[in-house]
């Protein structure tokens, strides 16, 4: 499996599963609406400012996040393991936005509620027909 070829399998994804680390330690997933933008090893989501999530990803940036297509008789699936910055500057959140949105943040795109998640990639597994492979994305 190519990175291209990940990297098409994940756009295709209307969800994906998001993890962070809370203060425990224990891993915590939630499914996301489909990332906003794909560069390269950067995936984009936006989300609350006010969640959990970005509470924990501030606290500890390692996450991962999980991307899977299910055909009639294939059962794909992507994790990745990287890290979370919040962003909060406007210009990423501009490039971000999409008319959608005021339903989430009535403020609009300078909401103080409004943040983006950009996940860092660093190593990818790709699962198909019981079969698993590691996919560095940092080379």
């Amino acid at each position: 499996m190519t990175k291209e070829k990940l990297y098409e399998l994940m756009k295709k994804a209307k969800t994906a599963f998001l993890s962070s680390v809370d203060g425990d330690g224990f891993p915590v997933t939630r499914a996301m609406l489909a990332p906003r933008k794909f560069d390269g090893n950067d995936i984009y989501f936006s989300t609350n400012t006010s969640s959990k999530k970005v509470a924990q990803f501030r606290e500890n940036p390692k996450a991962c996040v999980y991307f899977y297509e299910r055909g009639r008789f294939k059962y794909q699936g992507i994790t990745i393991k990287g890290t979370v910055e919040v962003c909060l500057d406007q210009p990423t959140k501009d490039e971000i936005w999409r008319f959608g949105d005021k339903l989430f943040y009535k403020q609009g795109v300078t909401d103080p509620d409004y943040a983006v998640l950009k996940f860092t990639g660093i190593e990818a597994e790709y699962y198909c027909d019981f079969k698993v492979e590691t996919i560095s994305l940092t080379e």
